[in-house]
């Protein structure tokens, strides 16, 4: 089983510029999940929404031709795609000649499906857009919608995961919220760097203390885990801690190595958010 510490990360690293599919290194979820008491069976549903900025390759005339893509990773997938591997992975791409850009979409969700699926059978394909450069003026920046958390005047001096700060109004009417904040810092696992991230937080049901859920974003900052890991924690601990009927958490982190990564999971179905990033990514 692939482990974080036998990645890419934190090494010396050969970068290839000849496509090479085996620079993609797959993570179990398993391992975190069953952290959170989590199995075989998930309480949400969702997707990692990945944005590669620096997708680059050659045409069959050995042009260079550039590109967005937009990657969605279902959260149901048995693994995640540790993101320097991720980096490498593309930037193999940047001397090879490709027929054109569909024949790079198809090995891109090709390969990426492999990786994500890698050690079961393949339930759910991952999906990948392409966004072509006379289209970039077409890509938005937008904040995430919701009462912004960081206008409370508060002291916090938690910063590791406290759940206990988590609290709601259990006793009475339920209410329908969006709250956001902009305050979200974990670290990598591995390394040790920061990850920076705004977080949305929407649910129906008993009011959640506003302060407290802030104070408990806040306790990330010192916390090592992937940027998939920290919201499935976010999402339990609210979930256990709160009491929603409907619960969404959802975070954009900027990016690292041109690829930013922003899950998303949902106790209900509902449409995936748009991939569009805020200022800071």
């Amino acid at each position: 089983m692939n482990t974080p510490v036998h990645s890419q990360l934190g090494q010396p690293t050969v970068y290839a510029d000849q496509y090479d599919a085996s620079l993609l290194f797959p993570i179990a979820r398993a391992p975190q999940r069953a952290e959170l008491g989590l199995g075989t069976r998930l309480p949400f549903l969702g997707a990692d929404l990945w944005t590669a900025f620096e997708l680059s390759w050659l045409n069959a005339r050995g042009k260079p031709q550039v590109a967005l893509a937009h990657i969605t990773v279902p959260c149901e997938s048995v693994n995640i795609i540790e993101s320097k591997s991720f980096k490498l992975y593309l930037g193999s791409f940047n001397n090879t000649r490709f027929t054109d850009a569909a024949d790079v979409l198809t090995r891109l969700r090709t390969d990426l499906t492999e990786a994500a699926w890698r050690g079961a059978v393949v339930q759910s394909r991952v999906g990948v857009k392409l966004v072509a450069a006379e289209l970039f003026d077409r890509e938005p920046i937008e904040e995430l919608d919701g009462l912004s958390l960081d206008r409370l005047d508060l002291d916090c001096d938690r910063y590791t995961p406290a759940p206990e700060l988590l609290s709601s109004a259990t006793l009475e009417a339920p209410v329908s919220e969006v709250l956001t904040s902009n305050l979200l810092r974990s670290n990598c696992p591995v390394t040790g760097q920061p990850d920076w991230g705004s977080v949305q937080v929407s649910y129906f049901g008993p009011q959640i203390d506003q302060a407290g859920l802030l104070r408990y974003i806040i306790s990330f900052r010192q916390h090592n885990g992937f940027h998939e890991d920290c919201v499935e924690r976010m999402f339990m601990d609210i979930l256990a801690r709160c009491q929603p009927h409907k619960l969404a958490v959802y975070a954009r982190y900027t990016r690292r190595g041109g690829l930013d990564i922003n899950p998303f999971r949902t106790s209900y179905p509902q449409a995936l958010p748009a991939n569009r990033r805020n200022a800071r990514q």
